[in-house]
């Protein structure tokens, strides 16, 4: 049985060639006879990390699997301009209908594993991880997680489906921490789930009625300063694990690292990042002598 991501990006990809297609790509249609065969290949127009090969080969595939991809540059590899990542061949109208959403889904991935590593890297020698969130764009966000992945980040939780998050509205309806805990464990009980929990907090007081109640995974530092960050580290003195988050920076997170926690959240990996710059060309056929 597939699981629930194979099943979202099978619709994903559904729903973006109807999207796209509609009732046909007259275009195509009109000016390239069906048995017609090419090639075209990916090419690469900026440096960074490549990410979405295998989501461009699920595409291919889904729309025609007699298409060919020939794999040059993996998943998770620098590239710098005029790489070419590979080549696909097969029916010309099924290249060119195919070519924008392959395109469109690897030049966001690209973008998102990019600016990842950057801040996989300005961690390097730190316990710290850095994690995503889940302000990502609606129906790519299986994608979007798998591109912060390849880019050497950490997922958090995909939805509010494999994860318990209290944050400050949970604790703010339920009517403080202890009963937001309590209340979550009770619900795990009687419902014969086991899922990790984290909660989060807005000052030391909070922090401090998280430590007297435990039953809780992680603790969100929400918005606190790296000074404050360092004496959080110092009262929890490692019984859970610290995430920080919130405002924090490409500039600033290594200074939260260095401080203690053991992930930082960066929602700008996906929410704000730019594309990588690439294109699929057609490939002239060698000429016979």
């Amino acid at each position: 049985m597939e699981n629930i991501s194979d099943q979202l990006i099978d619709e994903l990809i559904r729903l973006s060639f109807a999207e796209d297609i509609g009732e046909g790509d007259y275009t195509t249609l009109s000016t390239i006879p069906e048995p017609a065969q090419g090639k075209m290949q990916l090419i690469i127009k900026d440096d960074g990390i490549l990410a979405g090969v295998g989501m461009a080969g699920r595409i291919f595939h889904a729309f025609d699997p007699g298409l060919k991809i020939t794999v040059f540059i993996p998943d998770g590899a620098r590239v710098k301009y005029g790489d070419i990542a590979f080549t696909v061949e097969g029916k010309v109208r099924s290249l060119l209908q195919t070519e924008r959403l392959a395109l469109n889904v690897m030049q966001r991935m690209s973008g998102i594993a990019t600016t990842t590593r950057r801040y996989a890297d300005k961690l390097e020698g730190t316990k710290t991880r850095v994690l995503d969130t889940r302000k990502t764009t609606p129906g790519m966000r299986i994608l979007e997680k798998e591109a912060v992945r390849i880019g050497g980040g950490t997922n958090h939780r995909i939805g509010l489906f494999d994860m318990i998050l209290l944050k400050d509205n949970h604790i703010d309806f339920a009517g403080g921490i202890e009963e937001a805990i309590v209340r979550t464990k009770q619900y795990l009980f009687t419902q014969g789930k086991t899922l990790p929990i984290e909660i989060e907090v807005r000052n030391f007081e909070e922090l401090n009625q998280v430590l007297e109640t435990g039953g809780v995974d992680r603790i969100m530092l929400d918005n606190f300063s790296v000074e404050n960050t360092r004496k959080a580290v110092d009262m929890v003195a490692g019984r859970y694990e610290l995430e920080s988050s919130g405002g924090i920076t490409y500039d600033t997170i290594r200074d939260y690292a260095e401080a203690g926690v053991d992930y930082v959240s960066v929602g700008a990996l996906t929410h704000s990042v730019g594309s990588l710059d690439m294109s699929l060309k057609s490939v002239a056929p060698q000429k016979k002598n």
